[in-house]
């Protein structure tokens, strides 16, 4: 173990890029003191915390939840347990391998622990929030999990109701909810035909389970359009839902490939992340929008798919959501990809290459 160190968010910046530069730091810590602990409490060493797009919005206050400045990024990590009160060790002992909920500890947290986050070599989580890690999962897979398959399960099965046999169009699948949501397709039985702009990315997305991929970079140079694309492969019919998790003009392509009475599921707006005002000034000034006139003369159902939120306003729909990700998991039937890893003196670099997007599936760091 390296000597404790922890990555802090000073304030929010202008934009995740910049903040990134000129709103974070590297600094010493001091590991907390089981002393001062709870019996609830535990003490984990993190072994490995996910670099994820909320980790970017957060520290230019553009996402919807916003932990006060100073605070530790890190929404979901990893790692072994090294102390647990009381209460705890009924069920978790030192040197355990587990994974901690980012719903219930961590930034996107409310409470005590909030200041707790994965980009640092220790954290407190309450036991209720640390779970062991399902079948083989390596710790990089295991910080991958929950967010990812959480919200894949949501939007699919929850919102878009998505039955075997049906067509599922996801954009954006390259990335690491977009994977996920591949392999959810793939375990109800659906068709995923999957879109990108890397060819070398989407070879991973087939890879991961896709059953069709379109390279739109490649199909614009040739003149075609995602819409004619989709057509040829659901024999002029359109895909049953769309799983949308970019927005801009790529949510107005997938909705032309839509067939009538269809599903438009709204996962996210990864292609236009700048949509409220930065320095967390709330608003959405740059909203995305869908054209009315379409959306009714294909019948579509329009659904929003808000996972934290719905969660928050019903507590009883995770249980049963959560236990079926990790089962999954335990039978290996789901398995995170993660591309991209870095060591903690290097987290700037991994918060860029989420940035830009060079990241197929995971990123993460090893403090």
């Amino acid at each position: 173990m390296s000597a404790p160190r922890r990555v802090v968010v000073t304030e929010f910046g202008e934009t995740p890029d910049s903040a990134i530069e000129a709103c974070t730091r590297l600094e010493p810590m001091t590991p907390p003191d089981p002393a001062t602990l709870g019996p609830a409490d535990v003490l984990v060493e993190i072994r490995s915390a996910s670099v994820g797009w909320v980790d970017l919005l957060m520290t230019s206050g553009q996402y919807q939840h916003m932990p006060q400045p100073p605070y530790t990024p890190g929404l979901e990590y990893a790692g072994v347990v090294a102390w647990a009160g009381s209460e705890a060790a009924t069920r978790l002992r030192p040197g355990d391998r587990v994974l901690v909920d980012g719903f219930v500890a961590g930034p996107r947290s409310h409470g005590e622990y909030q200041r707790y986050g994965g980009f640092a070599t220790h954290a407190v989580a309450p036991a209720a929030a640390v779970l062991a890690i399902p079948g083989d999962l390596d710790f990089d897979q295991a910080c991958n999990l929950l967010g990812n398959y959480e919200t894949a399960y949501h939007c699919l099965i929850a919102r878009g109701r998505v039955q075997a046999g049906e067509i599922v169009l996801i954009p954006g699948a390259s990335g690491s909810t977009g994977l996920a949501a591949v392999q959810v397709c793939k375990r109800l039985g659906a068709t995923v035909i999957a879109t990108g702009r890397s060819a070398a990315k989407l070879a991973v997305v087939q890879a991961q389970g896709a059953d069709h991929v379109i390279d739109t970079a490649a199909l614009a140079a040739s003149g075609g359009t995602l819409r004619d694309a989709v057509k040829t492969l659901t024999g002029g019919r359109g895909v049953d839902v769309v799983h949308d998790g970019v927005g801009g003009d790529v949510s107005l392509e997938c909705l032309r490939c839509l067939r009538f009475g269809g599903r438009f599921l709204i996962v996210g707006w990864a292609g236009t992340p700048l949509v409220a005002r930065g320095k967390g000034q709330r608003g959405a000034p740059n909203a995305n929008q869908l054209p009315t006139n379409l959306i009714m003369m294909k019948g579509v159902d329009v659904l929003g798919c808000p996972t934290v939120i719905s969660t928050v306003n019903d507590p009883s729909i995770r249980p049963a959501r959560q236990a079926q990700v990790l089962a999954w998991a335990a039978a290996g039937d789901i398995r995170p990809y993660v591309s991209h890893r870095f060591g903690l003196d290097d987290y700037r670099e991994a918060m860029r290459a989420k940035w830009r997007g060079d990241v197929v599936g995971g990123c993460v760091l090893h403090p």
